[in-house]
C-alpha cells in the first residue's frame, strides 16, 4: 500500500467532510480523493522519476505528492526563497524528469535546466506500484560545507512520523489544523499538515505566512492546532491584533525549532495557550522529541522526551537518533550519509542537550557550524565561499549573533585586504543574486585579524565572544 491511502480511506468514509480549506474554498476528502486520481492517471511518472516543485502552499502541491506516492515517484520541493543558482545546483544533483511550478515563478523555471511538468491531459492505464519502502521526498539541507544534501525519506518515514506527531498533539479527527509555514520544508509539511490528514481532521492552508492573516483566521475559523517557529511567533505577537483576537478555539500551538525564547512561550501562555515542543530535523522527518501539552508550563523550553517511535540518546552530549522515520540517505552522496548514519541507524544529529532528572531533553547548542535564523537554516561556508570570492577581502569568518527579529542572524566579520577600503555596504553587495536574501548577513564587522588557533582554523568561539563583549 502506498501513502495515498490514508486520503483514500477518508475519502470513502466521510466524503464531504471538508479535507483542505485554501483561500476561502473548502475541498472535501471525496474531491481531494478524486484530483489525486486524476493526476495519477495524467502524469508521465514512472518509479524512482523524481519530479520537484516550485511553489507557495497550495492543495496543488498535497496532490501532486500523493500522485506520486500512488506512482512510486519522488517529490522535490524547491525553496522558492533560493536564487535561480542554488536551484540549478540542486537540480542538477537530482536530475528531476518534470518540474512542476506555480505561474508567479514560470520565468524564473524558464533559466532552469529541467523541463516544465505538465499533465497529459487524457487519462491512460497506469501501473499503481508506490509503497511504504519507496522514496517519497528529497528535501534539501545545506551542510557545514556549503554544499546542498538531499535528506531521502520514504514514505513510511512520513507515516512514522504522522503517529509521532498525532501523539506529540494528541491530534483526532475533531481537529482543525492551520498550516502557515513553507511546505517545501519538513516543518511545515510533516510537523501537522500531513498528520492530520493521517487522523481524518481538517487544514487550512495559508499560501504564505503573514501575521495578520494568522490571527484572522485564529478568530474566523476557529483552528484548534498550529505550528509557528520563533521569528513567526514574534511577528503575531507583535501585531497590532495580537491583543484582542480570539485565540480561544486554539487548544495547543507547537513550536518547531531547536531553542525558542522563554519570553515568547510566555506570551502564549498569558493568552491560556499551552505551547509544546518539537525538536527534530529534515533528516528525521523530523519529529524526534515532543514536549506534551501536559508538560508545557513546568518544562518551559524544555524539548520535551523521545516521541513513540522512534530512539533518542545522547553520545558524548550529542543527540543520535534512530527510527522509521529517519531518513534512508543523502541522495547521491554515499560519504555524507555514512558520516551522518551508523551502520545501525542511528542518525547523528550534531546537536548538543542534556537530560534532566525526569528524563526531559533541553536542547543546548549545535556541534554543526548552522545558524538558525526565522526558522531557515544558514550555512556560514556558505557565505564564506562568497566571501573568499572578493579580492579586496583577505579573510573573513561568518557567525552567528542574537537578533531580535530573527532569533539569530549572520555576521560577517572581514579583514580588509592591503589598501581595500571596502565598506559594510559593498559587503552586503557581494550577496546580492548569489544567495537567497534570508541568507544574508545582516551585519558586517571589520578586523585587524582573526582569532585562530595553533592549526591556523578560525576560533569562532572567540569572535562570538568578542562581539558580545563589544
Amino acid at each position: 500500500m502506498d501513502l495515498s491511502r490514508i486520503v483514500e480511506r477518508w475519502a470513502d468514509h466521510f466524503p464531504s467532510k471538508t479535507a483542505l480549506h485554501f483561500q476561502g474554498v473548502d475541498l472535501s476528502y471525496r474531491d481531494f480523493w478524486e484530483r489525486i486520481a486524476r493526476a495519477t492517471q495524467t502524469l508521465d511518472v514512472g518509479p524512482g522519476d523524481r519530479v520537484a516543485y516550485l511553489g507557495y502552499n497550495s492543495p496543488e502541491m498535497l496532490v501532486l505528492l500523493f500522485a506520486l506516492a500512488r506512482l512510486g515517484g519522488i517529490l522535490v520541493p524547491l525553496n522558492w526563497r533560493l536564487t535561480a543558482s542554488e536551484h540549478r545546483t540542486i537540480l542538477a544533483d537530482c536530475s528531476p524528469k518534470w518540474l512542476f511550478c506555480e505561474p508567479e515563478f514560470e520565468s524564473h523555471c524558464r533559466n532552469l535546466p529541467v523541463p516544465l511538468g505538465k499533465l497529459t491531459g487524457t487519462e491512460k492505464h497506469v501501473e499503481l506500484q508506490g509503497s511504504d519502502s519507496d522514496d517519497i521526498l528529497i528535501v534539501y539541507t545545506s551542510g557545514t560545507t556549503g554544499k546542498p544534501k538531499g535528506a531521502v525519506l520514504t514514505q513510511g518515514a512520513l507515516l512514522w512520523n504522522g503517529f509521532n506527531s498525532i501523539h506529540a498533539h494528541d491530534l483526532r479527527q475533531g481537529d482543525h489544523v492551520l498550516t502557515a509555514l513553507p511546505m517545501f520544508h519538513v516543518g511545515g509539511l510533516n510537523n501537522q499538515t500531513i498528520p492530520a490528514l493521517l487522523a481524518g481532521a481538517t487544514v487550512t492552508l495559508h499560501r504564505r505566512f503573514d501575521p495578520g492573516q494568522w490571527l484572522a483566521d485564529m478568530a474566523k475559523l476557529g483552528p484548534t492546532l498550529s505550528l509557528l517557529v520563533p521569528a513567526t511567533m514574534q511577528a503575531v505577537i507583535s501585531h497590532p491584533e495580537w491583543a484582542q483576537t480570539d485565540l480561544s478555539s486554539l487548544r495547543m500551538l507547537n513550536c518547531g525549532s531547536m531553542v525558542v525564547p522563554d519570553s515568547l512561550i510566555r506570551a502564549f501562555h498569558a493568552r491560556g495557550i499551552p505551547v509544546g515542543q518539537i525538536y527534530g530535523c529534515t533528516e528525521t522527518a523530523p519529529i524526534a522529541t515532543v514536549l506534551l501539552k501536559e508538560d508545557a508550563e513546568r518544562k518551559l523550553g524544555s524539548a520535551g522526551k523521545a516521541a513513540p517511535h522512534c530512539e533518542v540518546k545522547l553520545v558524548e552530549g550529542e543527540v543520535w537518533v534512530r527510527g522509521p522515520n529517519v531518513m534512508r540517505a543523502y541522495w547521491n552522496d554515499p560519504k555524507a550519509t555514512a558520516a551522518a548514519l551508523t551502520p545501525d541507524g542511528w542518525f547523528r544529529t550534531g546537536d548538543l542537550a542534556r537530560i534532566d532528572d525526569e528524563g526531559f531533553y533541553w536542547i543546548m547548542g549545535r556541534s554543526k557550524d548552522v545558524i538558525i535564523s526565522g526558522g531557515e537554516n544558514v550555512y556560514p561556508a556558505e557565505l564564506e565561499n562568497v566571501l573568499a570570492d572578493c579580492p579586496a577581502i583577505a579573510e573573513a569568518a561568518v557567525i552567528g549573533v542574537e537578533d531580535p527579529k530573527w532569533g539569530e542572524a549572520a555576521c560577517a566579520v572581514v579583514v580588509r585586504g592591503p589598501g581595500s577600503g571596502i565598506s559594510e555596504q559593498e559587503v552586503l553587495d557581494l550577496f546580492k543574486d548569489r544567495l537567497a536574501r534570508y541568507k544574508h548577513p545582516r551585519r558586517v564587522v571589520f578586523l585587524d585579524s582573526l582569532p585562530k588557533n595553533a592549526m591556523g582554523k578560525v576560533q569562532k568561539f572567540d569572535l562570538k565572544r568578542r562581539l558580545a563583549g563589544a
